[in-house]
């Protein structure tokens, strides 16, 4: 018995959902625990995201569209009567248990008050003894509580419904569930959205139901991340427990179609910058140079448009930065995922009484005094941007993501208000990279445009002088090495701190580091901690340090 076959036993409803489909399309989906290489445009694909949740992602050239189906269990309408009565029973009896600290004790909360609520008949008794129990326990003042009757089907079906709406993220929680997604857009009831890793922006079968489902799952949604929305403050944004950012709009009076909601979804493991190179968002060179800046203590911003893969790209440029680096993280929703052992994250507080929040520019002042070796800023965008330099030009090497689609508008907005750097304080960041979200012949990809170096401020040209040491070629979507014995961060800064006589020695490091970055392609390493271990062991051994020649 294959996978398939076997994920088809173990769930009816997929079962039902297959055989209903193959008679319908005369087709059967192919079933993909990962979905890997070159994919159709137009796929019949079956993902499994964890037990009784699958995706069928399928589309045809005749609708010329990718169709992205949730398959859980149905509820019939008197299980839903029976879930409605499960659900007060636990109501009753939860008051009498203590104040879960976890998700996890909240998750075994739920089961044990499910169990104790229910007598599981037709069907067959469930696995555990306390679920085998069918007399009626004794309650206080000579009262007998209350069980439900259900089928093992039933039991099985409401358990998954309890944990989805209660612990997980109710009517989505498919699509969280996915690794395979960035984004999730809602608006109004039943218009649920995804950007997907493969497919890009999708139409899912997803829905609330009904307006008060919705405004009751927006309601929970914001409690969780500490900032309720209401009428009278109908917008709010922060990270949820699992670290995906959520944005929700709650009211129809600002927003026409209903209310609505952002998600970015939260990877556990950052992407590697192997899988950047894989992806075709920068080449090995690219990577090779943006190592030599960050083990040297350079100062890189990462600037684009909103969902260009900055913060991505920052979060797999991390492995390169010495390990042994106090690191402090500044951001207003945390996503910034270093590596390294000594690491302070530090969150804004925007809600509260006004003398009690704390901004960006606040904690960036706090980690100065800190000796960090690098400061990471999540996003500047304001008075911070001014002290950000400042840490800059008292040795604080900065990273940050920053609004701007070019090298130029990028200046302009340092330098303009509300930021409002001088000019002849540019050069105190050192390159700036410069990464966009395209179409090419109709795949929607992340690419950086450029890698520029700051050189300086000089009067005799009236403006801050900048180098394009890489850049992208639309038309051949390949990265050019533009910067090859022309480098002045490379040449003036990072070989001189080496040591170097001969400062373009140090091209021999970057096409060093390239080959180590190509092997590591070559031979399949693509996952963050393992391309992290090896960059480690180099940086400690040399070439002696690596698992393979090169």
């Amino acid at each position: 018995m294959n996978e398939f076959e076997m994920a088809m036993q173990r769930n009816p409803h997929l079962k039902e959902y297959i055989s209903k489909f193959s008679k319908e399309t005369n087709t059967t989906p192919e079933f993909m625990t990962k979905l890997a290489g070159d994919l159709p445009p137009f796929p019949n694909i079956l993902l499994p995201v964890g037990d009784p949740v699958f995706i069928h992602l399928y589309g045809t050239e005749k609708s010329a569209k990718v169709e992205y189906i949730a398959i859980e269990p149905v509820l019939l309408p008197h299980e839903m009567e029976k879930l409605d009565e499960v659900k007060d029973l636990i109501l009753e009896k939860a008051p009498n248990e203590p104040v879960p600290a976890s998700e996890t004790e909240l998750r075994e909360q739920i089961s044990k008050l499910f169990i104790e609520s229910v007598v599981v008949g037709a069907g067959g008794p469930v696995e555990s003894d306390t679920q085998k129990e069918s007399i009626p326990e004794k309650l206080g003042f000579g009262m007998i509580s209350r069980k439900v009757q259900l089928t093992q089907l039933e039991f099985n079906k409401m358990a998954y419904y309890l944990e989805r709406d209660i612990v997980g993220s109710g009517p989505i929680e498919p699509i969280i569930r996915d690794p395979y997604l960035e984004d999730i857009h809602s608006i109004g009831v039943n218009n649920i959205y995804i950007i997907h890793k493969k497919y890009d922006m999708i139409k899912t079968n997803l829905g609330f139901g009904t307006q008060k489902h919705l405004d009751d799952w927006m309601r929970s949604m914001s409690e969780r991340i500490g900032r309720p929305v209401s009428e009278s403050t109908p917008i709010a944004d922060g990270a949820l427990p699992d670290g995906s950012r959520i944005n929700i709009i709650y009211s129809e009076d600002i927003s026409i179609a209903g209310s609505s909601f952002t998600m970015r979804k939260f990877s556990e493991e950052s992407i590697s910058i192997i899988q950047l190179i894989n992806w075709g968002g920068i080449n090995s060179e690219m990577a090779a140079y943006l190592w030599l800046c960050l083990e040297n203590g350079m100062s890189i911003f990462f600037s684009g448009e909103t969902a260009s893969g900055k913060t991505t790209m920052l979060n797999a440029c991390l492995a390169f930065i010495q390990e042994k680096s106090k690191i402090y993280s500044i951001e207003d929703t945390p996503e910034v995922l270093p590596p390294h052992e000594v690491w302070q994250r530090l969150i804004t507080r925007e809600s509260g009484p006004m003398d009690s929040r704390v901004d960006t520019f606040l904690l960036l002042k706090a980690a100065l005094r800190s000796r960090p070796n690098y400061i990471i800023v999540g996003e500047i965008r304001g008075a911070e941007g001014a002290t950000a330099f400042q840490a800059m030009q008292t040795g604080h090497p900065v990273i940050a993501t920053f609004h701007a689609s070019a090298v130029k508008k990028m200046i302009q907005r340092l330098t303009g208000d509300p930021i409002n750097i001088p000019v002849t304080f540019i050069d105190n960041l050192n390159v700036a990279m410069i990464l966009q979200a395209v179409y090419v012949k109709g795949k929607f990809l992340r690419r950086c445009l450029s890698i520029e170096e700051i050189e300086g401020y000089y009067e005799e040209v009236g403006g801050v002088v900048t180098r394009a040491v890489f850049m992208w070629d639309p038309e051949t979507d390949i990265h050019s090495f533009r910067g090859l014995n022309n480098s002045f961060i490379l040449e003036d800064k990072i070989a001189k701190i080496q040591g170097y006589e001969d400062t373009r020695k140090i091209y021999d490091d970057l096409f060093q580091r390239a080959r180590i970055l190509e092997e590591m392609r070559n031979r399949g390493i693509d996952q963050f901690d393992d391309v992290y271990e090896i960059i480690k062991n180099f940086t400690k051994h040399g070439v002696d340090g690596l698992p393979f020649p090169i």
